[in-house]
């Protein structure tokens, strides 16, 4: 084949959606070649409760980067020596201010507004098997700080940033109005969780609900368009709700995730008093009718939710749900509930291979996120 055959052909394919080009969001236990995480400087997500919170993601940074690089956003040189001070004092990193004291945790220093890197950053896809040369693509939908907070100019352009670091293309998600007209596509990495052979869990709460609407023209055929296009997902489970206290309006990592290509861990409430107790049970009925797309039915692990974290009057999205997958451990938020046993055992039986690593994150959650929330894994290429 000549140049400018080869060359027509690239460009012909560049043009096609991801998943047309044998794209895909791989699943979270597929391995990473590093964790991106910002560090935290805004007060008003934790008001009156900041000082713990740097201490609580050096815990994390610490148990990460024994597995892989963490890619970690500070907002500038000030805040960056304060977090080598904190990460220094944990054992993170060693006494000193070099500019690699670590391997293992690379420092970019980017203002942010808030530290939901999940939602904020982009989300990268491997390329298919036989063009493995073609590298990672990062999707870098837009972001409005899920339709409920001003300040979010800053990490709209993380994504892009991320990507620019990371050397891959950024590809700028959209659909076409019925005039013809393209819209950007805002969506958040935390409304959706994927197995990495086809199947995508999200909710009509979050996606399809007219409260904090992201994309006002989208219905749920467009969005299962556009999972298909740019993720590769053959079938969507749409689940009803999320628990009380998200203030995303629904993200589905609060509620269940996928730990094998047809296994998922489902939150219950067995309290029928608590609110969260009819929106779960509807969860779980949908998640019991589900089919991946062979045809196969969900194996699916109940894990009992936390008893209420409730600071200043108000309940927090805790939940064990939002556990991180890395490489060689599994990051799994605690409360000091008697539940925390049950889910820290479950995760083990489903993660036989991975330290299961517990993560106190009541005085975390008063920021309304946990630790699937602050992290984006980067796939290996």
């Amino acid at each position: 084949m000549t140049g400018r055959k080869m060359a027509r052909r690239s460009a012909t394919r560049a043009k096609l959606p991801p998943a047309a080009q044998g794209y895909r969001m791989p699943a979270e236990w597929e391995p990473h070649e590093s964790t991106w995480l910002a560090w935290p400087h805004f007060r008003g997500d934790w008001p009156g409760k900041f000082e713990p919170i740097p201490w609580v993601y050096a815990e994390i940074v610490r148990n990460l980067a024994r597995h892989e690089r963490v890619d970690l956003i500070v907002n500038d040189a000030s805040w960056e020596k304060r977090a080598r001070t904190v990460l220094e004092k944990a054992g993170v990193l060693s006494d000193s201010l070099a500019d690699t004291p670590s391997d293992n945790v690379c420092f970019h220093r980017w203002r942010t507004d808030r530290v939901w890197t999940r939602d904020s950053g982009c989300i990268f896809l491997t390329p298919p098997a036989d063009h493995a040369e073609s590298g990672l693509l990062a999707l870098h939908f837009q972001f409005n700080a899920w339709a409920k907070y001003p300040n979010y100019d800053l990490d709209e352009k993380v994504g892009e940033r991320m990507a620019q670091a990371a050397g891959v293309r950024a590809v700028h998600p959209f659909v076409v109005h019925p005039i013809n007209e393209k819209h950007r596509v805002v969506l958040e990495g935390g409304s959706i969780d994927v197995n990495g052979c086809g199947t995508l869990l999200t909710t009509e709460e979050c996606l399809l609900s007219t409260s904090q609407q992201r994309n006002q023209p989208m219905d749920r055929a467009a969005y299962d368009q556009l999972f298909a296009d740019y993720f590769g997902a053959q079938s969507v489970i749409w689940l009803d709700s999320g628990i009380a206290g998200d203030d995303t309006h629904g993200h589905v990592d609060d509620i269940t995730r996928f730990v094998a290509p047809n296994t998922v861990v489902t939150m219950i409430e067995q309290n029928e008093q608590s609110e969260n107790y009819a929106a779960l049970h509807v969860n779980l009925g949908r998640l019991k009718s589900a089919r991946t797309p062979d045809g196969q039915k969900l194996e699916i692990v109940e894990i009992p939710m936390p008893r209420p974290v409730v600071f200043e009057g108000r309940q927090l999205p805790a939940s064990y749900a939002n556990f991180y997958i890395a490489n060689g451990a599994v990051l799994v938020p605690v409360f000091n509930d008697p539940n925390d046993r049950i889910a820290l055992n479950s995760l083990a039986e489903l993660f036989p291979t991975r330290e299961i690593v517990p993560i106190y994150s009541g005085d975390l959650t008063w920021g309304l996120g946990a630790l699937h929330c602050m992290t984006q894994q980067q796939p290996s290429r």
